[in-house]
Formats: C-alpha cells, sequence, structure tokens
C-alpha cells in the first residue's frame, strides 16, 4: 500500500548575506517592491485552486502512485501558498495599517522584503498547476511545468533577496520585541490567535525550506516514472533546476551565516587591537563554528568545572570565545535570539596541536616545554614535565591500559613457566594460568574501550603560551567536549586541512572565474595535500592508469581517521614502450602516502580495474558460488597490458597474489577494463570487445574463450557500464549493448567530426560526460534518450590560467561528488560543479581552475572515496553489548569467536558507563577478526559459558611492525545502519608539476618525471 508522504519540516537553511539587499530596502515606494510585475498582484486574483477530479478505472499501480503524489503536490504547494498570504494578511497589512505604529513603515518593508514578489511566483505557478492536475489522467506530465516555472531568472533573483535579507529582518524583529513591548503584544496575540500556533518566524522560514521539499516530492514522482515515459526527461531536468537552485541558495545562506558570526565576534574585540584588524580582513574566511564544552581537570584527573564556549575556526587562526545569550525567554520563543561574544583567547593556527590521548610523546618536546592546564592557577613543575606525565582526565585510563600490559607480559612469563612442572598441583596449572591471561585480556579490552568511547567526543589542543621566567615557552593545554563524534571527527579534519591550506602552493590554489572577479575559491575547494614521484627516477617510465583500492581497517586511530588521507591502497601502472612495465602500490592510510609494493610486469600497464568482493546477498544468491565455498571471497584488480595480457592480483591486505594470467583475443592491447554484473569487458586495439563471463561465481576466468563483440575498425578506448546497458567507443561513436544478451541495441554518432575519437565516458545521474580525442570540447548526452543536451568549452577556461592559449584537448575526466574533474594537454586541471541527484549533470557554473597542475598532459585522474569505519559513531549506548546482547549471541565470525561472556558481568557494566575517553592505535589483536589467539570460547551444551582452553601460542599482543599493511577485517552487519562518512581524495598523474599561479614559485624539480598530485577535501559528514 502506497503511503503519501507529506513534504517534511527539514533544517534546510539557505540565506545569503548582500550588499545589494540594504539598499533595496530602502525604497520607500510599494509600487516599487511591486515591481516585478508590472504592478499586476496575480495573488490578489482569485483563481480556481488545482483539484484533482475521481481516479478513473484501469489504472496501473504506478500511474495510482504517480497520481498521489501530484496530490501530495498540489497540497503542499496550497499549504505554502496560504502560508506566505498569512505573512502578509496577518502581520504586514496589520502593522502597516497600525496607529500609532508600533513598526515604522520603512523597517516592516524591510522585514517583510520580497514575501509579496514570492507569493506572485507562486501564486502563478498554482495557475499554471491547475492547468496541468485538469489535464493529468490523458497528458501525466508536470517536470516541463517545474522546469519552466523555476528556471527564470526571476524566481532566483527574488528567492536570493529574501534569504539575504532574512538574517536582518530577525535582527529587526527581535530588536523591536526587547524595545517595543507593543509590537511583542502583537505578535503573541497573532500567534495565539491562529488555529496551529505558527510564529511568524515559523513562517518566514518556510521560503527556506521549499525547494528542498519540492526536490522530495519529485524524486519520488521520478522513482515511479517508467522509462520511455513522456514526463521522464523533463523531471530529471526538473531535479536539476531545482537542486542547482538550492545549492545557490545554500551558498548564500553558509556566507551569511559566515558574514553574521563574524560580525558578532568583531564586536566583542576592542577597534585598536590587532585580532579586530584580522576579523575585519577580507581575506577571513569562517571554516567551522560551534559551541563546545571546556572541561578543566584537576591533577588526579578529577574534573574541576566545565564551561560552555563558542570557538571559531577561521583560515588562519582559532578564536575561542564566551557565550552570552541575553534577552527574555518569551522573545526568545518568538525569534531566535543571537549571542553576544566576549573573546577569551585566541592562536595562530600553524601554532595549534591536535594531541589524542596516548600520542603526547609525539605531540610535543616535553623536555623543552612546559605544559599547563587551562583555568588552573598554578604551573606544572619542570619536574612533573619531564617525566611525560600530564593527568589531565582520560589519560589517567591510558596509564591504567599500560600497568594491565605490563601485568599481562608477567602472566605470560609464569604461563611458561607453570608448563615447565613435572607434577599436578591445585590451583597451579596450565587451566588455571590461562585464565589469568582471559581475565587480563578482558580487562584490557575494557579499558581500550572506556578510552575510545571517551575520545570520541574529546578534542584536546595544545596552544602556545606565555614564556616562563626562565624563559621556557609555556603550551597550555585546552580539552574540549563536543556534542556528538561527528563534530570531533569535523574538528579534527577541518583544522588538519586549514593548516595544509596555509601552503604556499594552496595560497590560493584554485581560480574562480566569477561574474564578480573574485578569485577566492570557496570553503570546500580541494586542497593540494602533496606530490610525489609515480616511480623511481632511473626506471624513467610513463604513467598509463591508477585506481584505489579501499580497505577498511578498525586499527585506525580515531585522529588518523580525520586526518589521513582515504583508506586504502593506490595502484599505480604504467611502462615504456617496446620494455617492460611496473605497478606502484601506495598506502594511503596515513596523511602521507608510501610506497609498500612494487613489481614489474611483461609489458606496459594500460588500464586496471577494480573488482569489490561480492556482497553476502550475492554470494547467498548464486548457486555456483555457494557450492564452491572454497573459493575466495575477496576483492580484486584485473590489469590489461599493452601485450594483450589480462593479469588478475589480490589486494594488498591479502598478499598481492596474482591469481589469473590470461591472453586477449588475437593478443590485442588492452585499452579499457570494466566490469558488470555478470561479465568483465575489455576494450581491444582491433575494433572489437572482449566479454568474460564470471567463472565459479567469483572471478573472471580470463583464461576461457570470451565472447567477442564486434564494434567498428578503430580502437575501443573506452567503456561505460550502466545498468542494463554497455557502452562502447570507437571513433566518433558509440554503440550501446544489452548488458545481459550482448546484443547491440543502437549506435549514435558522438561528435560531428569523424577524426574526434571519444576517449572518455563518465557516468553522473541521468547523464554521460564524453571527452575527444581532438578538439577542447566535453559533450552531455542523456542515458535513456541518448539526446544531446550540452557541450561545453574547456578552452575559455583555461585562459585564466595559460593566456593566449587556444589549442586545448581534454586528456582525462573524472566525476565524483559533485564535482567533474577536467585534465588537460596543457598541464591544467578544470573543476565544474554537476548536481548530485538523479536528473541530469548540466553545468550551471563557470567553475574553478587549478593553479597547481603538471608540465604536460594530465594523463589520468584518480578518486580514492572510501567510507569511514562506522563504530567510530556509536554513541555509549550502542556501545554497551547488554543493549544488544540478543544480536550479538546470535552473531559468530566465521572463526568461532564471540563476544567475551565476562563483558555481561555487572561489574563489566559499571566500567563500561563510566567509560568517557580517548583514542589512540593500541597494538593488539582484540581487534582483528577470528578467534582469540590465546583461548577460544565456546558455548557449552547446557548454554553456560564454559571455556574451553587451547595451547597457548604466545602471540597475545602482537601486530605487523609496518603500520601501513594492516590485516583485512570483516564487515560487521549491524554496523549498516548507521550514517556513513565520506573521505575523498583527487589523484592527478603526469610528467612534473608547475605552479601556474603568475606570482607563485615552482619547485625545482624536473619536468620529465613521473609525477602524483593529490587533493583532499573535508570530510562529508
Amino acid at each position: 500500500m502506497w503511503r503519501k508522504r507529506h513534504p517534511v519540516d527539514r533544517d534546510y537553511v539557505i540565506v545569503r548575506a548582500s550588499n545589494s539587499s540594504s539598499s533595496s530596502v530602502s525604497g520607500d515606494s510599494e509600487e516599487e517592491e511591486m515591481g516585478f510585475l508590472d504592478g499586476v498582484t496575480v495573488a490578489d486574483i482569485k483563481h480556481p485552486l488545482p483539484e484533482l477530479g475521481p481516479m478513473p478505472d484501469g489504472l496501473s499501480p504506478q500511474q495510482v502512485v504517480r497520481r498521489h503524489i501530484l496530490g501530495s503536490i498540489v497540497q503542499s504547494e496550497r499549504s505554502y501558498v496560504d502560508s506566505l498570504r498569512r505573512i502578509l494578511q496577518d502581520y504586514r497589512n496589520p502593522l502597516m495599517e497600525m496607529e500609532p505604529k508600533v513598526l515604522s513603515a520603512r523597517k516592516c518593508q524591510a522585514v517583510f522584503y520580497r514575501v509579496k514578489e514570492i507569493l506572485q511566483c507562486h501564486s502563478m505557478f498554482q495557475i499554471a498547476l491547475s492547468s496541468r492536475v485538469a489535464e493529468w489522467d490523458t497528458a501525466e506530465k508536470i517536470g516541463d511545468l517545474f522546469v519552466a516555472s523555476f528556471s527564470k531568472s526571476m524566481v532566483l533573483d527574488v528567492y536570493s533577496e529574501y534569504v539575504n535579507n532574512f538574517t536582518s529582518a530577525m535582527s529587526l524583529i527581535k530588536k523591536a520585541c526587547l524595545t517595543k513591548p507593543a509590537f511583542l503584544e502583537f505578535l503573541k496575540k497573532r500567534q495565539m490567535a491562529s488555529p496551529d500556533r505558527v510564529t511568524l518566524y515559523g513562517l518566514m522560514v518556510k521560503p527556506i525550506q521549499r525547494f528542498p521539499q519540492f526536490i522530495l516530492l519529485l524524486q519520488d514522482m521520478l522513482k515511479n516514472t517508467p522509462k520511455g515515459h513522456a514526463d521522464r526527461l523533463s523531471l530529471q531536468l526538473a531535479l536539476t533546476e531545482l537542486e542547482t537552485l538550492a545549492e545557490k541558495l545554500n551558498e548564500q545562506k553558509r556566507l551569511a551565516d559566515q558574514v553574521t558570526e563574524i560580525q558578532q565576534l568583531t564586536k566583542s574585540v576592542s577597534d585598536r587591537s590587532s585580532l579586530n584588524k584580522l576579523l575585519n580582513s577580507s581575506q577571513r574566511q569562517l571554516l567551522l563554528c560551534e559551541t563546545l564544552t571546556e572541561t578543566v581537570y584537576g591533577d588526579r584527573g578529577q574534573l574541576i568545572k566545565s564551561k560552555e564556549r563558542r570557538v571559531f575556526l577561521l583560515n588562519d587562526m582559532l578564536v575561542c570565545a564566551n557565550v552570552n545569550f541575553k534577552g527574555q525567554l518569551e522573545i526568545s520563543s518568538l525569534v531566535p535570539l543571537g549571542p553576544k561574544y566576549i573573546v577569551k583567547w585566541n592562536a595562530a593556527l600553524p601554532q595549534v596541536q591536535v594531541v589524542e590521548v596516548g600520542q603526547e610523546s609525539s605531540g610535543y618536546d616535553k623536555d623543552h616545554v612546559v605544559v599547563q592546564n587551562v583555568g588552573s592557577k598554578k604551573h606544572v613543575p619542570s619536574s612533573q614535565s619531564s617525566h611525560n606525565k600530564v593527568y589531565l582526565g582520560p589519560p589517567r585510563l591510558f596509564q591504567e591500559l599500560q600497568d594491565l600490559q605490563k601485568d599481562l607480559a608477567v602472566v605470560e612469563q609464569i604461563t611458561l613457566l607453570i608448563s615447565t612442572l613435572h607434577g599436578t598441583y591445585q590451583n597451579l596449572n596450565m587451566t588455571v594460568a590461562q585464565d589469568w591471561c582471559l581475565a587480563l585480556q578482558r580487562l584490557m579490552r575494557v579499558k581500550e574501550e572506556e578510552i575510545h568511547s571517551a575520545n570520541k567526543c574529546r578534542l584536546r589542543l595544545l596552544l602556545p603560551g606565555k614564556p616562563d621566567k626562565s624563559g621556557r615557552p609555556i603550551s597550555v593545554m585546552v580539552v574540549f567536549i563536543t556534542p556528538n563524534p561527528l563534530s570531533k571527527i569535523s574538528w579534527v579534519n577541518r583544522l588538519h586541512l586549514a593548516k595544509i591550506a596555509l601552503r604556499e602552493e594552496n595560497q590560493p590554489g584554485w581560480l574562480c572565474p566569477e561574474e564578480d572577479k573574485k578569485s577566492k575559491a570557496p570553503f570546500w575547494c580541494p586542497i593540494l595535500v602533496c606530490r610525489l614521484p609515480a616511480f623511481s627516477r632511473a626506471l624513467d617510465l610513463q604513467l598509463g592508469t591508477a585506481l584505489h583500492s579501499p580497505v577498511h581497517s578498525s586499527l585506525l586511530g580515531f585522529s588518523a581517521v580525520s586526518t589521513s588521507l582515504p583508506q586504502g591502497y593506490l595502484w599505480v601502472g604504467g611502462g615504456q614502450e617496446g620494455a617492460g612495465g611496473q605497478v606502484e602500490i601506495f598506502s594511503l592510510n596515513r596523511s602521507v602516502p608510501r610506497t609498500v609494493k612494487s613489481f614489474p610486469v611483461a609489458s606496459p600497464v594500460l588500464c586496471m580495474e577494480y573488482i569489490p568482493e561480492r556482497s553476502e546477498e550475492e554470494r547467498a544468491g548464486d548457486p555456483e558460488m555457494a557450492a564452491d565455498q572454497a573459493l575466495p571471497a575477496q576483492p580484486a584488480i584485473y590489469l590489461g597490458l599493452q601485450d594483450g595480457s589480462i593479469l588478475v592480483y589480490g589486494s594488498v591486505d591479502t598478499g598481492t597474489q596474482c591469481l589469473l594470467t590470461g591472453k586477449s583475443p588475437r593478443l590485442q592491447p588492452v585499452l579499457c577494463l570494466k566490469h558488470s554484473p555478470d561479465y568483465l569487458f575489455a576494450g581491444l586495439q582491433d575494433g572489437t570487445v572482449a566479454a568474460y563471463a564470471r567463472s565459479n561465481g567469483s572471478l573472471w576466468d580470463v583464461t576461457a574463450e570470451p565472447t567477442c563483440l564486434t564494434v567498428g575498425l578503430a580502437p575501443v578506448r573506452t567503456l561505460l557500464t550502466l545498468d542494463d546497458a554497455v557502452w562502447a567507443s570507437c571513433g566518433n561513436q558509440v554503440t550501446v549493448f544489452d548488458a545481459a544478451s550482448l546484443k547491440a541495441q543502437q549506435i549514435f554518432e558522438a561528435h560531428p567530426e569523424e577524426e574526434a575519437g571519444v576517449t572518455h565516458m563518465i557516468k553522473a545521474g541521468s547523464g554521460v560526460w564524453m571527452a575527444f580525442s581532438s578538439g577542447s570540447s566535453i559533450r552531455l548526452f542523456h542515458t535513456e534518450t541518448l539526446e544531446h543536451l550540452q557541450e561545453i568549452n574547456v578552452a575559455t577556461r583555461t585562459t585564466f590560467a595559460l593566456p593566449g592559449q587556444k589549442s586545448v584537448r581534454v586528456t582525462s575526466l573524472m566525476i565524483c561528488q559533485g564535482l567533474l574533474w577536467v585534465g588537460t594537454d596543457q598541464g591544467i586541471l578544470v573543476l565544474l560543479p554537476v548536481p548530485r541527484l538523479e536528473g541530469i549533470p548540466k553545468i550551471t557554473g563557470k567553475g574553478m581552475v587549478s593553479f597547481n597542475g603538471h608540465c604536460g598532459p594530465v594523463e589520468f585522474l584518480a578518486v580514492a572515496l572510501s567510507t569511514l569505519a562506522p563504530d567510530v559513531l556509536k554513541s555509549e549506548k550502542e556501545e554497551d553489548p547488554l543493549a544488544e546482547s540478543p544480536a550479538a549471541d546470535g552473531e559468530k565470525q566465521e572463526g568461532g569467536s564471540t563476544e567475551l561472556a565476562a563483558q555481561e558481568s555487572p561489574p563489566t557494566r559499571e566500567m563500561r558507563k563510566k567509560g568517557i575517553l580517548l583514542q589512540y592505535r593500541l597494538r593488539s589483536t582484540t581487534h582483528l577478526p577470528g578467534q582469540f589467539l590465546s583461548v577460544k570460547e565456546a558455548p557449552s551444551a547446557a548454554g553456560g559459558a564454559t571455556l574451553e582452553h587451547t595451547e597457548e601460542d604466545g602471540s597475545i599482543y602482537e601486530m605487523a611492525d609496518d603500520p601501513d599493511v594492516w590485516v583485512r577485517s570483516r564487515p560487521c552487519a549491524q554496523d549498516s545502519h548507521r550514517k556513513e562518512i565520506s573521505s575523498l581524495a583527487v589523484i592527478s598523474g603526469g610528467r612534473g608539476y608547475r605552479n601556474f599561479n603568475p606570482n607563485g614559485k615552482t619547485p625545482a624539480s624536473s619536468e620529465t618525471d613521473s609525477t602524483l598530485l593529490m587533493w583532499q577535501v573535508p570530510l562529508m559528514l
């Protein structure tokens, strides 16, 4: 049964601060305010409201659902228009007519600025909607109406000016409430008289939430519109228009919030102070702002006091302020009251360090620095600081954990001695000794979890202080409690990237050629984190391709989660024409990549394809795979070589073994590889596609004879797999094959010039962007109708970095997270924003040009995207094993281990509840999958928790010495529902490094070395 979804009230805040709004509001003429429609007030003219007639017989289930969604759109729009009318009729008009006036006409116009124009826009939309509703059962089209109504510049202008003015309007209302009791009384009476008790603020925030509501409704409509339907492309275009509009307004809201927060902060600082000048600088950007709880601890770790602080992360400094909310409680219920700040301290960003508990030894030099706890009245004696023991609350747990580790080492030695006894003695045997080991191991697990839990929301910052009398520097430790683990991760990540952004190559890193001629990049722009050689200089190899092999490891520390590149490994392949090939594998499990493995192959590597491991559902539904349980269910990397070889390797965490070796038909060079659920497709030099079927439900057998699909005479340079089709390029044409039957369905021309062969195809939403072997344009095609929708000339963007350079060719293309990356033969990278939803990925903005690039063509662009381990988001309730004991009892890993029974005892529960703390990386195998190394736990026949002992192997606390190579952990089914955090990095490969900033200094480096550039974007929370 389909259930109608009503528009949801989400906290979509989309407001901007603009200089134009204040000047526009200043006009006193009401005719000027209505100027958008030449004085015709459509909202005042009575028109029939949209009404759906009785449902006709014989409708399909999808048609019924679409009809219900249309009803939701009609009802939602009617409610929205009524709210706009209430703002004017219940508030604006009475205030304008009231005598004596409690709000001047000028202020009244400023508060309700552009509400009438928004009402007129939606009144016109409602008229058009009525005609569509009337003919719905014959036409069933509504997408084009949204496109026509909301793609007009007038709509963006009206909403932008309303949103720009929203903050100042709320400020005027708040001020009037505080100074004019009659106005406050008027608002209270109007609210009480309304049937739904919605405040004026509640009504005026509705325009800010309108487009997200429309998007949700159109997404529902699109899901229930089959392919080939006349309304489908229109709905996709409508989604694109609405998403673009919402994104622009969201960005304006972010800028407005930034301006407001910095203005509030500036008011609290003396006009003559250096901080005031810094805050008033046009280069100052607010990256993050949040209310955190500052905590002060005593020498024994006891909590002395806590206080709420407002912490501001600017692009080059960190500011902490006291928060003062002043005003009557009854006013705050009608309109949000802004806080007043008193600055406590500020610090330059390079001097701020994040110190996790257990990592103090690397955080600062304790022989030359005295650490003082903020809020304490006395300095820590130098004798105490030299012992590296600064107990600020949770570090006490780390000391306790170290004591347990030492005790375990002693007990292990005792166990070895007991094993040498010749006689039998009561309470002195191997069973008892192993029980000791097990008990200590359990206590350590509990301590680890207490440490892990507390550190999830604890932000410890080391700040520079004033030197003491002897001249020794004083470092001040400040401890904040964040509202949730997401907040902690966000703070550490933004602090880390903000420091990198201050490097010379990122000042600035991007040029934004917008209409206002500003070159300041937006806060979300990628940051160049490192550049490194792809191969050894002695090899002199050319780059071919790269891919990211993700790995999720539970051993990744909490701080490293926020600062490292996306977890996993970067495979880079290349070679030399007429010689052999080479593969380099870099670990990304840290903030700077490091080579962990390299090996030669017989021929240059032209392409790679990453095949993820099949999910448990896929394996369960595959009878062949179910029958062959010995087959490894693991990710694999397929390599296509110049000599026609196809090599299959296991992932790094399983030893990087070569699992299979095959040859393409007629030993043709393998130019591209793509996979679908059923086939592995190889694009070959002679214009054919080799399709390899899956073998035994797991790997594709590249040694078997493939199905050959003839595409044309030119090389198949790129392939694209969609849900039900495979696209193969040959020259300037693209052939569409059915993904199941492998039969050619359609051939279409992607470029009018024959010599412009298709070299890249990238899918996003319902569109495919293509690049070509000649020319500087990229073209967009619809995935369903194959219609050509847009063409963009990249050369117009690159001229900002290389003036006068007209001949530009696109050499690489990649899309991720709403950004289209374009690499050119000049070494320049262009970044273009595209919609992220199911709509058409049309480019609407001018985008950005990177000042960091290569000396030669950008050979490839690769994306490293990983989802961070979901256990970092667990709350303390979720971490309590008692809360999940029924599920935990039923979920055993393949190795046979279960949760330790001792964790269910009352003392453990008490310890777990008290646990608040840290994070660090512990060298412990208790995190690893499989059974415990010292003992094995199995339920007894009676259902008890009797422990079955096995021989002690003496390796309870050992781990690989190389932290870059970790053991692969198994995914946990019960974590799948938790919110995901995506970590994203983009890698470009080419010859050398070049800085295109005319004022920048290019470092001395060889222009011929194969070089990798890595960009990172802030974590997407």
